[in-house]
């Protein structure tokens, strides 16, 4: 195995075990040191995969957008629920993804903007999903563009619900409900 290689899976190796320590203690209670630790390296053997915090914290939420990814053209409606499913098999990924977004809404952190730029696309991304199923109205009457951001915020805040207390919360259940409100046809 060449050197590149090596690097690569070390790096990998690093950004799980951050993801795993962001997710018990958020972006700003986890430290290098802590994740450093888990993967058998020094603070200073880790600095030289990531210069910094913040390299490694964008690192981390790159690799849950690669994990997620799937072709605009390719999202249906009905698709989102197989999404919401398919969040509630993860708790971990779904819970690190929630603690290092409430922590963004601050000024200072150094996710805010990756965050920022996410949701314009996300939401950009769920009109188009609603002008494709509903044409420029869906039967509820609202346009794509006003419903995208309230399906988003129903299925982030359903994951807020669910994390918090999933034995109460049917995450995929409950959305499926709130497609019904859509006016889309559910199983």
């Amino acid at each position: 195995m060449n050197a590149r290689v090596r690097s690569e899976e070390r790096r990998a190796e690093i950004v799980g075990a951050a993801l795993e320590v962001i997710a018990e203690r958020g972006y700003r209670g986890a430290s290098l040191a802590a994740v450093a630790e888990r993967v058998g390296l020094t603070q200073q053997g880790l600095l030289h995969y990531f210069p910094t915090k913040d390299a490694l914290l964008v690192a981390v939420l790159q690799e849950r957008d690669r994990w997620d990814a799937v072709p605009d053209t390719q999202w249906r409606v009905d698709l989102l629920a197989s999404l919401v499913e398919y969040n509630a098999m993860r708790p971990a990924i779904i819970q690190t993804f929630s603690a290092l977004l409430g922590e963004s809404v601050t000024e200072d952190h150094p996710a805010r903007g990756y965050f920022r730029e996410r949701y314009a696309r996300v939401r950009e991304s769920m009109a188009t999903v609603l002008r494709t199923e509903y044409g420029n109205r869906l039967p509820n009457g609202l346009t794509p563009e006003r419903t995208a951001p309230l399906l988003v915020a129903v299925m982030d805040g359903l994951q807020y619900q669910w994390l918090l207390d999933p034995e109460s919360v049917d995450m995929p259940g409950a959305f499926r409900d709130f497609l019904r409100l859509l006016g889309e046809p559910v199983d």
